[in-house]
């Protein structure tokens, strides 16, 4: 199950069922679960923990120093869950500090090429196409999907069953259940997503009210906050309107309310 040119810590803790490939290093502070594959030229290292059934594509690189200046070389982590899939040189950093962490939940595939920066934390059935950048504290809810060559600036979060269109750039929060493109821009509900997860279609005319309501009326935002909270109580409504609510840099605006030079337009 071990390929005799790995190279694997005496420390290390492997599930017997792991099978790992040529070349591969694992280091110490590694606990790697049953029935995981870790392809060739796979690097393993700091205190990181994966969980069962997941799969490395060849060249992967997991749990290395996060790309901070300030970063001092303490030990610090990275935790994945189960089922997840990494193509071919997906590059994920563990945390900054000690006692936090960088977090991968379970059933996400990372694309050949995608990066998660120091403190990312990733739900489950999450989906980042090749070459998808996610910065340092940055945030990705279930079901999200972030397309090819999308950078997504640290701290920033993306929301649950959000998409962000081929190339898209944010530094603001893109709300849940929306389609985000250009930069710091949206362009609608993710009518297909939210229909793939089963939302009904009372569900989903709620949520184009709401999202109106939001993002395409006459009130600034905090206002729309305040009156949507009066009118939409469905749990899909209520988490669109509390992430707005709680969004520390903003929220991604509506391409309507965008001038072709790109600023706000009101």
């Amino acid at each position: 199950m071990i390929h005799p040119t790995a190279i694997i810590h005496p420390k290390a803790r492997l599930d017997a069922s792991v099978r790992v490939g040529p070349y591969a290093v694992i280091d110490e502070g590694v606990e790697v679960g049953a029935h995981c594959v870790i392809g060739p030229h796979v690097y393993v290292t700091g205190l990181t923990t994966i969980g069962t059934h997941n799969c490395f594509h060849a060249g992967c690189v997991m749990g290395d120093a996060p790309q901070d200046v300030k970063y001092t070389d303490a030990p610090t982590g990275l935790r994945i869950g189960d089922h997840n899939r990494f193509r071919e040189h997906v590059t994920v950093h563990r945390s900054s500090k000690p006692g936090e962490w960088t977090v991968i939940g379970s059933h996400n595939f990372l694309m050949a090429g995608s990066h998660v920066a120091h403190n990312c934390h990733l739900g489950d059935y999450v989906i980042l196409a090749n070459g998808a950048l996610l910065g340092g504290h940055a945030s990705v809810a279930d079901g999200a999907f972030i397309s090819g060559h999308c950078l997504v600036h640290q701290f920033t979060r993306v929301g649950t069953l959000a998409i962000m269109q081929g190339g898209a750039g944010v530094s603001k929060d893109v709300p849940p259940f929306t389609i985000a493109m250009g930069v710091n821009m949206i362009c609608g509900l993710n009518t297909v997503g939210l229909r793939r997860a089963g939302h009904a279609a009372e569900a989903r005319l709620e949520l184009k009210q709401l999202y109106h309501l939001l993002f395409r009326g006459d009130q600034n935002l905090r206002h729309a906050v305040a009156a949507a909270r009066e009118k939409f109580f469905s749990a899909t409504a209520r988490e669109m309107i509390e992430f707005v609510a709680a969004a520390k840099r903003g929220v991604c605006a509506d391409v309507s309310r965008v001038n072709p030079q790109g600023d706000d337009a009101g």
